[in-house]
């Protein structure tokens, strides 16, 4: 049974509007040099922070089932925009952390890969790479 998820916009000013998921509110703006107020990120960039944050979710639902030991869990999203118009046409996520294992983290990354929704359904419409590093300890 399919499900469906649901966030609702309103604008509040010029150039900002509020929006609600569950209990949640964020600002989506444009910045100031584009004529916004720069009250919160624009929709491109809360797209990175979905993907982000849905692969992040995973990945470390991912290393607790495993019970593998890790810390500082740091995944940087970028997005390349080109055409007119204009779209994403790469996302690359870099995935760094802090462990003793760096083949277990591989294959957690890969189990987040394959479970997240966001990848899944942006690898139909851009490519997406994801990369592993181990962090320095300090």
């Amino acid at each position: 049974m399919a499900k469906q998820l649901q966030a609702s916009l309103e604008q509040v000013g010029p150039t900002t509007s509020r929006a609600k998921v569950r209990s949640h509110t964020v600002l989506v703006d444009r910045p100031v040099d584009r004529g916004g107020a720069d009250e919160g990120p624009v929709g491109g960039e809360y797209q990175l922070i979905a993907l982000g944050g849905c692969f992040t979710s995973h990945l470390l639902a991912a290393i607790r089932a495993r019970e593998f030991e890790v810390s500082a869990v740091k995944v940087e999203v970028t997005g390349t925009l080109d055409g007119t118009p204009e779209r994403f046409t790469e996302f690359a996520l870099s995935v760094s952390a802090t462990c003793d294992d760096l083949e277990l983290l591989r294959k957690s990354v890969l189990i987040a890969e394959r479970a997240c929704q966001v990848v899944n359904t942006l690898k139909l419409a851009a490519q997406v790479i994801v990369t592993v590093q181990q962090a320095q300890a300090v």
